[in-house]
């Protein structure tokens, strides 16, 4: 693909495209946040599974492999 080629396809791509509509851009940024607290969810469930194995591996009594 060319250079020619390629600005001519852009230019194509940018007469077609249109800005979102109120209710379209709401509905992308809702599932960008949702996203973004789904990935923050995991981080903290991670997070206390290790403190956890952590804090079980170093009881009195229990010996470590």
């Amino acid at each position: 693909m060319g250079v020619k080629s390629f600005l001519n396809s852009a230019a194509k791509l940018l007469k077609l495209a249109k800005k979102p509509g109120r209710d379209e851009l709401w509905l992308s940024i809702k599932i960008c946040l949702l996203g973004i607290a789904a990935i923050g969810v995991i981080g903290y469930v991670i997070k206390i599974m290790s403190a956890l194995l952590q804090a079980w591996s170093t009881v009195p009594g229990v010996e470590s492999p």
